[in-house]
């Protein structure tokens, strides 16, 4: 099976990069299954049900959101009503939504999306991200349940990250990393068969800082004072993730390439 992740959708520069891309990689690549990190398509906090319906539309298959998955407070009923959005797994349990879900993929095969949330460096005392994946992947075994099992670990710490790599090695198709917005160059494929990558990057202008313009942040780091809000850059946008190709029978990648297209970066294709 051919999945592409791409990383967080950055303001209307993501957006724009991913509607003018998507439909079109679909084709040349010849991919089976999307999933699309919305976590910042909205005004570079959160995602609304209008933009969710647009990278939907654009054709991703899937779309995960983290620790700002309700900043846009339409999420909070669209998402009960939209089984392609997930939420992080440990979460509050009373969040509406569901962090991992089962999907449909052409040949009667069937992938797992989950989604969780580190815990270090991060702001708010999520649940322990580990066993909650852990009990998921227990109960949708590669080869069995599913073909593929994709992991979005939302989480600011690479190390934190490379351990989620290693604890789900063997189990799922790929665990790739998200919310730090700079792509990493770790792309592998671990002892057990899992594709790894630490950060996808994101999708969104790299002449800025982490998406936003930059006036505002390096005001900040310079006087350690507020003046503005920070607001998204709305240059030509990087379309930033992987690519994995798995085995139907395992589940496990066999092939696993950074993607990166269009904007500042240099190019990186299947």
């Amino acid at each position: 099976m051919r999945l592409l992740f791409l990383g967080d959708v950055m303001g209307r520069a993501g957006r724009a990069a991913v509607t003018g891309r998507l439909k079109a990689l679909r084709a040349d690549w010849g991919l089976d299954f999307v999933v699309v990190n919305g976590e910042n398509a909205t005004s570079g906090a959160g995602l609304s049900p209008e933009h969710a319906r647009i990278l939907l539309d654009a054709g991703a298959d899937c779309l995960t959101l983290g620790d700002h998955a309700f900043d846009q407070k339409g999420m909070l009923s669209f998402i009960e009503n939209e089984p392609r959005i997930l939420r992080p797994l440990n979460y509050a349990r009373l969040a509406p939504g569901k962090g991992a879900r089962i999907f449909a993929a052409p040949g009667g095969r069937k992938v797992l999306v989950t989604q969780a949330l580190g815990r270090v460096f991060m702001k708010q005392p999520f649940d322990d991200p580990f066993s909650a994946i852990d009990a998921t992947l227990r109960a949708h075994p590669l080869g069995g349940a599913v073909q593929a099992a994709l992991v979005d670990f939302h989480a600011e710490a690479t190390s934190e990250k490379m351990g989620m790599g290693h604890w789900c090695d063997g189990r799922a198709s790929l665990v790739v990393g998200t919310h730090t917005h700079v792509p990493t160059g770790d792309a592998q494929i671990l002892m057990g068969g899992t594709g790894y990558l630490s950060d996808a990057g994101m999708c969104g202008d790299y002449n800025s800082i982490i998406g936003m313009e930059k006036l505002e942040p390096m005001r900040r780091f310079v006087t350690g004072m507020v003046k503005d809000r920070f607001t998204p850059a709305a240059g030509e946008a990087t379309l930033s993730g992987v690519f994995v190709e798995t085995d139907d029978r395992t589940g496990l990648a066999q092939k696993i390439r950074m993607i990166r297209l269009g904007g500042r970066l240099e190019a990186a294709a299947p």
